[in-house]
């Protein structure tokens, strides 16, 4: 007959001290032990909780705290071990002690504590078990190594609570992430007006919201939402949009505060107070090897507009009309968002504004239209639209007077004059044009 056993690699060693006790003896010891067990639970109950007077009392169906009911059995199981046929694994109360470890997860504690109350019955067992062998004279190495395997047996009790709070953790961080996208969801829908990228008002400077999050009722439930994630409703928002990079990459550390979405197609972020001391520092390190848009910074209720300047953003850097392999600022990058963002109306107007050009040849064309846009923004002489185009200038004397030609009186009107220099800009920012200057 054997007592205590180890596990070790995976397989189970015999303790050898106990090979010398009688089996009689053995079982006697057990018996002790295990008649002791009920009387020895509620004395290890009774100073744990004269150790930690905060311990909560949780009472199972029957009424009967768990914490006693966990320490019944975990020294049952022990006993029984003791008793148990050579090669026995040890017997733990799995559901109890797991429970315990998921109680200490679900009400933000750390195993701390859990493991110091293990450490303290075991203790308080140990002497007990030591005076029964004592009584029935157990040989001395025997009771070391039953001491050495109860503090393996409690290794294996740690372990199970240990599953329990991962579980409980896991649970709850899904479950944040849950909530988390249903505040983002909130926080980000709207009612889809005619206005969009492109439209001045939407760069969200207005006080004419149309998000959601900017009706009573909406706000009332964004701040119940926001309450059970924690996370306390800002002033200002800005909103961005990731690409996923070609390979798989970890979520970026956003830090706390910052609401991250990745189970969209395109991840999205709400960054709270982003023109806040630092802030701006703190997500440029985040963000190394993502790619993608944060939009202007706006009003807590005005979050949909700045999502969708990001949208926009992030369709131009797919159409590679905004440089990618980084994550940009709106803000930066206002001309191409206005210019480039509502297509259709740009395209129309440069057929009208670009009409006397179709009779001239591509490379000439082109050149008379960079040409044009020199004059244009530095409404300068010869001289100086030369020097801007890198041309001498008598060739850009030549070319203002087909300009002339082409377009006669119209260049001298302001508003002429703005509408050709918006889709000349434009397609510069295509590539249609050369970059000067």
């Amino acid at each position: 007959m054997t007592v205590p056993v180890t596990e070790s690699q995976g397989s189970l060693s015999v303790r050898s001290a106990w090979r010398d006790v009688p089996p009689m003896q053995v079982r006697q010891f057990a018996a002790l032990a295990l008649d002791e067990v009920p009387a020895l639970a509620q004395d290890i109950l009774r100073e744990i909780r004269a150790e930690y007077p905060g311990l909560p009392v949780v009472l199972d169906e029957s009424g009967e705290p768990m914490a006693l009911i966990g320490i019944r059995r975990a020294l049952e199981g022990f006993v029984q071990q003791i008793a148990a046929a050579e090669g026995g694994r040890p017997c733990y109360p799995l559901e109890v002690f797991q429970e315990f470890g998921r109680g200490e997860g679900l009400h933000g504690r750390s195993l701390d504590s859990l493991q110091a109350i293990y450490r303290l019955g075991v203790r308080l067992a140990w002497r007990r078990l030591a005076e029964i062998g004592q009584q029935i004279e157990i040989p001395p190495p025997a009771m070391y190594e039953l001491a050495e395997s109860g503090f393996e047996y409690l290794d294996g009790l740690v372990d199970q609570s240990v599953r329990g709070y991962a579980e409980a953790a896991a649970r709850q961080a899904g479950e944040r992430l849950r909530l988390q996208r249903k505040l983002m969801e909130l926080l980000l829908s709207e009612r889809r007006g005619d206005s969009g990228p492109g439209a001045p008002a939407d760069y969200g400077h207005g006080s004419g919201s149309h998000s959601a999050s900017g009706q009573p009722g909406a706000r009332s439930a964004l701040d119940e939402r926001a309450a059970r994630v924690g996370w306390q409703l800002p002033e200002r928002v800005a909103v961005g949009v990731l690409l996923r990079p070609a390979r798989e990459a970890v979520a970026p550390a956003v830090g706390q505060g910052v609401l991250l979405d990745m189970e969209t197609e395109q991840p999205r972020m709400v960054v709270p107070d982003p023109d806040a001391a630092g802030r701006p520092e703190l997500l440029r390190r985040a963000m190394a090897g993502w790619s993608g848009a944060i939009g202007p910074p706006v009003p807590l209720a005005d979050a949909a507009k700045s999502l969708r300047w990001a949208e926009a953003a992030v369709r131009l850097m797919e159409r590679g009309l905004l440089p990618s392999g980084e994550v940009l600022h709106c803000t930066e990058h206002t001309e191409a968002l206005v210019l480039l963002q509502p297509e259709e109306l740009i395209e129309d107007l440069a057929r009208r504004c670009l009409a006397p050009l179709a009779h001239c040849g591509p490379a000439h064309g082109r050149r008379l239209a960079e040409t044009l846009l020199a004059w244009l923004e530095t409404r300068g002489g010869a001289p100086e639209v030369a020097a801007r185009l890198g041309v001498h200038p008598q060739t850009v004397r030549y070319r203002l007077r087909q300009i002339r030609e082409l377009w006669g009186d119209e260049v001298d009107d302001p508003d002429r004059r703005f509408e050709l220099e918006l889709v000349l800009r434009a397609r510069r920012l295509r590539g249609e044009l050369g970059r000067v200057g």
